[in-house]
C-alpha cells in the first residue's frame, strides 16, 4: 500500500541542506522547516569523538538526498535548552522532525550502511506524488489509541511497521496498544525483542518509563487517604511522593508531577534524588514535546539551579 518513491526535490545550496542550529533558532530552523521535509537534528560536542565520525557521515548522506532531507547541528555545550527539553543524556543523539513533532532518532555513532537506511525512512515523508506520509499515519493511530480504541490503532502501527520494519514510532505504538488492553506481559516481551536499530530509541525508552509508572500505579493506596496524610504532616516525603504515584495512576499528571517538585523544592536529595527520577520517568513517558512536561523542565531547572 506504501510507495517508496519521493518525488524530485530541487537541489538546493548545501548551506541550506545543513546548518549549526541553537536553541533560539530551534523553532524556525527545525519546526518550521519540518513542515515541507524532515529536518534531522545532531546533538553533538566539540569533545564527543563518537560525533566526530557521526557527523560527516550524516552530513554525506543528506547532501546526497539532494534537498529531500536537511540537517541542523546542536552543539550541547553551547545550545543545552532544547536538548535538556528532549532528555539528550547521551551524545551523539539524533532526531528526526517532520511536520513539527519527533518521527524517528538514535543514539551512538552508527555505520554508514544503517545512516542511509535511516535517511531513506526520512526521505519517504518529503511528500509528492505517490509518497506516503508516514508522519500523519502514526498521527492516525495516536488519535485512535487516546480515543481508546486500541485494535484499530494497532492494526495501523502494524501497517507501518510491515512497511518499515524498525520504526521506532510505531514498535512503541504496539506497545502502547498492548498496554492499553492489559497485556503488560505481551508488552515487556516487545520490548525484549525490539530490533537493534531502535532497542536504545527515545520512543522505546518512553514505554519502558510508561511500564514501570503503571506498575507502580496499580500499587499506590487510596488517594484520598494519602491527601489527608500529606495535609497532616507536610514534610513527610514519602508519604507525598506516595501521593504523588497514586495521583498519577488517577491521570491527574499534573497534580503528580507538582507533588514531586514539592519534593525537590524542600530536598532535592531526598531518598537519592527519587523525586528526581520519578519526575524523569513521567517526563519520558509523557513525551519531550507535551506541553506540561516542558513547563515542568522549566520548573524543575529553576528549583536546581537557583
Amino acid at each position: 500500500m506504501f510507495s517508496p518513491t519521493p518525488s524530485p526535490q530541487p537541489k538546493p545550496a548545501a548551506s541550506d541542506l545543513i546548518k549549526d542550529g541553537s536553541d533560539s533558532g530551534f523553532m524556525t530552523d527545525v519546526i518550521e522547516a519540518s513542515q515541507k521535509v524532515p529536518v534531522i537534528v545532531d546533538f553533538w560536542a566539540t569533545w564527543c569523538g563518537p560525533c566526530k565520525t557521526l557527523g560527516p557521515i550524516l552530513e554525506k548522506a543528506v547532501t546526497a538526498a539532494k534537498g529531500a532531507v536537511k540537517l541542523v547541528k546542536i552543539d550541547t555545550d553551547k545550545h543545552p535548552a532544547i536538548a535538556g527539553q528532549l532528555r539528550v543524556q547521551s551524545i551523539p543523539t539524533v532526531y528526526a522532525f517532520f511536520q513539527g513533532r519527533p518521527v524517528d532518532g538514535f543514539q551512538g555513532a552508527l555505520p554508514e550502511s544503517q545512516i542511509k537506511a535511516f535517511i531513506e525512512r526520512l526521505v519517504k515523508l518529503s511528500g509528492g506524488t505517490g509518497a506516503i506520509d508516514i508522519a500523519a499515519i502514526l498521527a492516525e493511530a495516536k488519535a485512535m489509541l487516546d480515543e481508546g480504541n486500541a485494535q484499530e490503532a494497532a492494526a495501523i502501527y502494524q501497517e507501518v511497521l510491515a512497511e518499515e520494519p524498525e520504526s521506532a514510532a510505531a514498535y512503541a505504538g504496539v506497545i502502547r496498544c498492548l498496554l492499553a488492553v492489559g497485556e503488560a506481559e505481551a508488552a515487556k516481551g516487545m520490548i525484549a525483542d525490539a530490533p537493534a536499530g531502535i532497542a536504545k530509541s527515545a520512543e522505546l525508552a518512553a514505554v519502558k518509563s510508561q511500564i514501570e509508572l503503571a506498575e507502580q500505579a496499580a500499587k499506590a493506596g487510596p488517594l484520598d487517604d494519602l491527601k489527608a496524610a500529606v495535609t497532616a504532616d507536610p514534610a513527610n516525603h514519602q508519604i507525598r511522593y506516595d501521593y504523588a504515584v497514586a495521583l498519577y495512576a488517577a491521570g491527574r499528571n499534573e497534580e503528580a508531577i507538582e507533588a514531586l517538585l514539592e519534593i525537590v523544592k524542600r530536598d532535592r536529595e531526598w531518598n537519592d534524588k527519587a523525586a528526581r527520577t520519578q519526575l524523569l520517568k513521567m517526563f519520558e513517558a509523557l513525551g519531550p514535546m507535551d506541553k506540561l512536561v516542558i513547563q515542568a523542565r522549566r520548573k524543575l531547572s529553576s528549583l536546581l539551579f537557583a
